[in-house]
């Protein structure tokens, strides 16, 4: 199973295009998904995380722990992008709406174990201080 950790910023183009960072690029190549995630980001999957995820969201909606609605909602803004030649893809209009991230912005790349996120940067960093707090045993 891929493994992503560390943190990365980029910024998404005019055109809606994002590089992925040199460390991630060879396991999303040719092709990747990109889904709502937790939170508020965007996940970045490759294809057998996001065969794996969605055997896992399937097995959810039978056993009744997830509606149809979110599985619509999942299926139905998930994209299959390709990379270019410089590990650029385009990220939807709608998932960008959906994690708060401009044309002509900044977006923190975050490795997330088995898929890669993408962040807000100010959502990011306020995820990543609620979480050391509650590692270093802080009450929130």
């Amino acid at each position: 199973m891929q493994r992503f950790v560390g943190r990365h910023e980029r910024q998404v183009d005019d055109k809606g295009r994002l590089a992925l960072p040199s460390a991630f690029r060879p396991r999303f190549e040719p092709r990747c998904f990109l889904a709502k995630g937790q939170d508020g980001c965007i996940d970045v999957l490759t294809e057998e995380g996001f065969d794996a995820m969605v055997d896992e969201l399937l097995d959810k909606v039978r056993r009744g722990e997830l509606s149809r609605a979110e599985q619509r909602a999942l299926s139905g803004d998930t994209s299959e992008v390709i990379l270019d030649a410089q590990g650029r893809f385009v990220i939807p209009q709608e998932l960008r709406e959906y994690a708060g991230i401009e044309l002509k912005a900044a977006v923190t790349v975050a490795g997330s174990f088995d898929r890669v996120e993408l962040w807000n940067p100010n959502d990011y960093q306020r995820q990543i201080e609620q979480g050391s707090a509650r590692i270093k045993g802080a009450s929130n």
